[in-house]
């Protein structure tokens, strides 16, 4: 967002607010074409170090967001789940995730998870921690401790790991996102800057998945029969 505005003249609050217009746009659209499961990484728990002035604009826009758009994604039947630390939020900003949790909580259309204040070496770290104190308890054997434990514990419990993985923006990592969750996903590497990425954008991303064989670790189904 910052580099979309640099690039034209304007501040980096400017290449925000655009941004969330392509988070509108982009659920509408998968909520159109069917996709079951949406994450957005919406904030990261580094990006708390930025300036404060851009700190509390992010905020003000998340409430604005949640704000101007719960209703109609209530009314579209979306389903919210926020991931990420909450213990340490302003109130106002905790009280809007939960509302937005609590009235879609129903619903059975996208389900649409929200990446707040999320962080995934935090994520893993935090579900390792419960599960000592559990086994330090003795509710849990240290040997019974294994991938479906520690996914159980992770904010994504119960959700199904990604599919796919779309950076945009040209960048070719992760930044910490979803990195338990993401070990099978496919990736695709767009170069269009987050403000621009469009609902053809999202297609194409969808249609390079579509011509991925996922293996898995395994021996593909091409492989296997030749």
């Amino acid at each position: 967002n910052g580099r979309w505005a640099q690039a034209r003249g304007l501040p980096r609050t400017e290449g925000h607010r655009r941004g969330m217009e392509t988070v509108r746009r982009i659920i509408r659209h998968a909520s159109r074409r069917g996709i079951a499961h949406l994450t957005l990484y919406s904030f990261s728990s580094e990006n708390w170090r930025r300036p404060a002035e851009e700190v509390g604009f992010l905020m003000g826009l998340l409430k604005y967001f949640i704000r101007r758009d719960l209703a109609e994604l209530h009314a579209e039947n979306v389903h919210i789940t926020v991931i990420g630390e909450r213990d340490d939020l302003a109130p106002d900003i905790a009280a809007l995730l939960a509302e937005a949790e609590t009235l879609t909580r129903t619903n059975t259309g996208l389900h649409l998870i929200i990446a707040f204040n999320y962080g995934s070496r935090d994520e893993i770290v935090r579900a390792v921690r419960i599960l000592a104190d559990k086994a330090a308890r003795g509710e849990i054997a240290p040997a019974a401790i294994d991938r479906d434990a520690i996914s159980a514990e992770l904010f994504t419990a119960g959700i199904p790991d990604p599919d796919l993985v779309i950076r945009t923006s040209g960048e070719m990592r992760l930044s910490n996102f979803l990195m338990w969750q993401a070990a099978y996903s496919e990736f695709v590497f767009s170069p269009v800057l987050w403000p621009d990425f469009d609902e053809a954008a999202l297609d194409a991303a969808i249609d390079e998945y579509k011509g991925r064989e996922r293996r898995f670790g395994g021996v593909g189904a091409r492989q296997g029969a030749k």
